[in-house]
């Protein structure tokens, strides 16, 4: 039986899970993180997506959103 993993979801942030992870994504390609935590993008604005880079903190802060 499998191991039950964790996920957690930020308010404003990205989806927390326990790693390690393989990420499938809609195109085929697959990313893997050997960590203990990964934190995978919900606002699409990351430079490493799926993984988060925190860009989503800068329109946080700013007040803004960007279409």
């Amino acid at each position: 039986m499998n191991e039950l993993r964790t996920v957690r979801v930020v308010e404003g942030g990205p989806i927390l899970v326990e790693g390690p992870v393989r990420i499938e994504l809609p195109n085929g390609n697959t990313v893997e993180s050997d960590r203990f935590m990964v934190a995978i993008c919900t606002c699409r604005r990351s430079k490493m997506y799926p993984l988060c880079d925190t860009s989503h903190r800068k329109c946080a802060r700013s007040g803004k959103r960007s279409a």
